[in-house]
């Protein structure tokens, strides 16, 4: 055998035996399941290195989402992109979809797979106007020779249509979002060899296809039942991955699932907009209360952990800081009803700026990223409650007596400790003051103060009080 060969066939058995050496590698299985955003993406960026460190021969991704943030779905994308083992997503079980960002990272991944009963599509970024995509012209109805009828209710619904599509068209900002996704999810079709003009039409259009018209099209690779269906059927392929071929043996492989941990889960609910909005409001009222009471600690420690723990969530969710900053200036004005009662002025004002900054706080329109409008309205109601009892108070307040102070002595009762004439001493509000009288008057008299004079008490006898046995 002449001496090229011989190299050949050593380099061919040197990388098949390479390959079955790492062909006895897991399968990891990860869960995405309802809306993409930072607790998902840190999950799967943790998870992706763990399969690395695992030797794992295949992640699987298995997807079930109605969307979420874009910023969330490209951090996924750039970890699958840059893994050093395969992914494949997984469309499952039957019934679940792969909406929105769901659709960007089914084409980023390498193997992609849906389960029969399965949808994609509608991956228009829809936090740009609400609007799923430009809608398209309609044919214009033909006369019976052949001509577009021109007064015909079809053709005035045909130029509202093309009217709509103008005006949507017209908005830069709309304009560049769908232009920037359709150019990134085109991009990514060409990396995998996937149906870029159908993922453009996602983004353009929103539509969507069910799992066996997506496999014609060759958006998807294959249909599985069910995951060992799926790992049956990528067992033997090859990838290439940074310039190394592996070749998956799937079959009867051992398969590791792994949930969502602690960490996940509690970045998931702090990271829920209702939850995050909840822990703001009870961080600034902790410290309100804590300012309110100082030295009473357990307000303050409340407030501030929950405030912390709020400012992280909303530094990972599209924010609009003016809502929160008209949050805290509603908080404010409601606070100033307290010290300085305007009759209500400031204490709805706040309420007003409260609703408006709530309203404003997330900006998004993607599902499960949005301040139910339900909480926002119990919480404003709980609101105008306090400013209503506020105001109340203060009204209740300026018709009540005067209770302290200099003003509050006149008309005070008292009695005499000891018998005098003009000037003597009595006891009133259980301290002994010295009193003047026009009236000679005898220990354990009743008397009542009339005047003020300096320290001196101008006093007269008070025959309505009788003594106390």
């Amino acid at each position: 055998m002449p001496p090229m060969r011989i190299q050949i066939a050593a380099l061919t058995f040197l990388l098949q035996a390479g390959l079955a050496l790492g062909a006895d590698g897991p399968v990891v299985v990860l869960t995405l399941k309802d809306a993409i955003g930072p607790a998902t993406a840190d999950y799967i960026h943790r998870n992706l290195e763990l399969a690395a460190a695992q030797q794992a021969q295949l992640v699987v991704l298995q997807m079930d989402t109605p969307g979420g943030l874009d910023t969330s779905m490209r951090s996924i994308i750039k970890d699958i992109l840059a893994a050093p083992i395969p992914v494949a997503t997984f469309v499952a079980p039957s019934g679940a979809r792969a909406a929105s960002a769901g659709t960007y990272i089914l084409y980023a991944s390498h193997v992609a797979a849906m389960a029969p009963a399965t949808n994609l599509g509608a991956a228009t970024p829809i936090s740009i106007g609400g609007l799923p995509g430009a809608p398209e012209p309609q044919s214009q109805p033909q006369e019976p020779d052949g001509k577009p009828g021109k007064n015909s209710d079809q053709t005035k619904d045909t130029d509202k249509t093309k009217d709509t599509e103008r005006d949507w068209m017209s908005d830069a900002s709309r304009r560049k979002a769908v232009f920037d996704a359709a150019a990134y999810i085109r991009g990514l079709a060409q990396l995998r060899g996937r149906n870029a003009d159908w993922a453009e039409k996602a983004v353009r259009e929103a539509v969507s296809l069910p799992a066996e018209e997506a496999l014609q099209l060759k958006v998807i690779d294959l249909i599985a039942t069910d995951l060992p269906d799926l790992l049956g059927k990528l067992d033997g392929q090859q990838f290439t991955i940074a310039g190394q071929i592996q070749i998956l043996r799937t079959r009867d492989v051992k398969i590791t699932v792994i949930e969502p941990d602690w960490r996940s889960r509690f970045l998931a609910l702090i990271t829920d907009p209702s939850i995050a909005y909840i822990l703001l409001l009870l961080g600034m009222y902790g410290l309100l209360m804590e300012f309110y009471n100082p030295g009473f600690v357990l307000p303050g420690v409340v407030g501030t952990i929950c405030l912390l723990i709020a400012l992280y969530a909303l530094q990972l969710l599209p924010v609009n800081y003016a809502g929160v900053a008209l949050i805290f200036l509603g908080m404010a004005f409601m606070i100033a009803e307290v010290f300085v009662p305007a009759y209500g002025s400031l204490g709805i004002g706040g309420v007003i700026a409260f609703v408006i900054g709530s309203v404003m706080m997330i900006d998004t329109e993607v599902p499960g990223f949005a301040l139910p409008w339900s909480l926002i309205a119990a919480i404003a109601f709980v609101s105008v409650l306090f400013v209503l009892v506020v105001v109340g108070m203060a009204v209740r307040a300026r018709k009540r007596p005067v209770v302290s102070g200099s003003e509050e002595m006149v008309g005070a009762a008292g009695e005499v400790i000891e018998d005098f004439v003009q000037e003597g001493w009595a006891l009133i509000h259980s301290e002994n003051w010295k009193v003047r009288s026009a009236v000679p008057l005898k220990r354990g008299q009743k008397i009542r103060v009339t005047t003020i004079n300096g320290l001196v008490l101008d006093v007269a006898p008070d025959d309505t009080i009788t003594r106390e046995e």
